[in-house]
């Protein structure tokens, strides 16, 4: 009966280590290449509608993929907006937003690599240099 309860045991506690040790080694952002920097954020201030939240990002290089996975990792509610501008690292970049239509200045849009969107039916959006006129 003794040895029972502490096989039991053992094998409680492996079941509780895996699961934290699971739960700890999630990948997130820092993870992704690039080395993202998020420069600017904005949120509007409903809080019985939808949400939207925008983000200017810094990455080094053109890591599409990773762009997209980092768009994913971010928040989302469900019928809310989220929108990421990726901007070079060594470029000039926003440090602030705005909401509307319009969310960076216009000098800055020359420099935007990517547009992640997610709309309020989740569907994702990654549009490569959404700004370039000869691309």
């Amino acid at each position: 009966m003794k040895n029972k309860k502490t096989y039991l045991t053992i094998v409680v506690l492996l079941i509780i280590s895996i699961m934290i040790w699971n739960v700890l080694n999630e990948p997130g952002i820092k993870d992704l290449k690039g080395n993202f920097k998020e420069v600017a954020y904005i949120r509007n201030e409903q809080n019985t509608g939808p949400v939207i939240r925008i983000y200017a990002v810094t990455v080094e290089g053109e890591p599409w993929k990773e762009m997209e996975q980092y768009g994913n990792y971010m928040p989302h509610n469900k019928y809310g907006n989220t929108r990421i501008f990726f901007f070079p690292a060594n470029k000039s970049h926003p440090s602030k937003l705005v909401l509307g239509d319009e969310n960076i200045p216009e000098t800055m849009k020359e420099n935007c690599l990517a547009i992640y969107e997610k709309d309020g039916m989740s569907q994702v959006n990654l549009r490569h240099y959404p700004y370039a006129k000869n691309r």
